[in-house]
C-alpha cells in the first residue's frame, strides 16, 4: 500500500481543478499546470479534496504510480497557489550575479561573463550580488533552472568557491600538508 498515495490532496480556495482525457489540470493565481495521469490510477475530485486510487488488481505498476501521481498532483496544486522557490549562494572573491533584462549575468572567475537566458515561466531575482532566487509555479522547472545555474561553477571542496544551494552543506577537504 502506498503511504503517500492514500492521503487526499487538499485544494485551497482559489484553485480550480479538473480531470479530463488522462490529464489533471489545476488553475490558480500563479497560472495553469497540467499533469498526465497514468492509466494505472484513478483520480477523483470530491469537494475540496483530490484522491488517487490504483485501478484494478494489486500490481507493482499500479502501486508505484499511485504514490507518484499523488505527489505530482500535490506539487501542481501547490505550484499554482503558492509557487516554488530555490535559493542559490555564490561564494568566491569577485563572484557576483545580476539580472540584466531577460538574462542572468554571472561573473564566476572565468575570463568572460556567464550569460544565462531566463526561461519562460521562471522568475529570477538577485537580492544581493552573491544571492540568486529562482521562482516559478512548476517544481521540476524551478529545480532544473537552479541546477543549470549551479552547474556553471559547482562548489569546490578545498576553498568552497562556486555556486551552491542555500541549504547545501559542503564537505570541505584539508589542503596539502607541509
Amino acid at each position: 500500500m502506498s503511504r503517500v498515495g492514500k492521503y487526499p490532496v487538499e485544494v485551497p480556495a482559489g484553485v480550480q481543478v479538473s480531470v479530463a482525457d488522462g490529464f489533471f489540470k489545476a488553475k490558480g493565481k500563479l497560472g495553469e499546470l497540467t499533469v498526465p495521469v497514468s492509466r494505472h490510477v484513478e483520480v477523483k475530485i470530491e469537494g475540496s479534496n483530490v484522491s488517487v486510487a490504483p485501478v484494478g488488481r494489486r500490481s507493482r505498476e499500479n502501486w508505484t504510480m499511485w504514490g507518484t501521481t499523488r505527489a505530482l498532483i500535490a506539487n501542481t496544486v501547490k505550484g499554482v497557489s503558492d509557487g516554488f522557490s530555490k535559493g542559490l549562494e555564490i561564494q568566491g572573491t569577485g563572484f557576483r550575479a545580476a539580472v540584466q533584462g531577460s538574462n542572468l549575468v554571472m561573473n564566476l572567475g572565468f575570463s568572460h561573463d556567464v550569460v544565462y537566458p531566463i526561461p519562460e515561466g521562471i522568475k529570477i531575482t538577485t537580492p544581493r550580488p552573491t544571492a540568486i532566487v529562482v521562482e516559478g509555479n512548476d517544481k521540476q522547472r524551478v529545480g532544473q533552472v537552479a541546477l543549470d545555474i549551479r552547474s556553471f561553477r559547482k562548489p569546490e571542496p578545498y576553498k568552497g568557491k562556486g555556486v551552491r544551494y542555500e541549504t547545501e552543506v559542503l564537505r570541505r577537504k584539508e589542503g596539502k600538508k607541509k
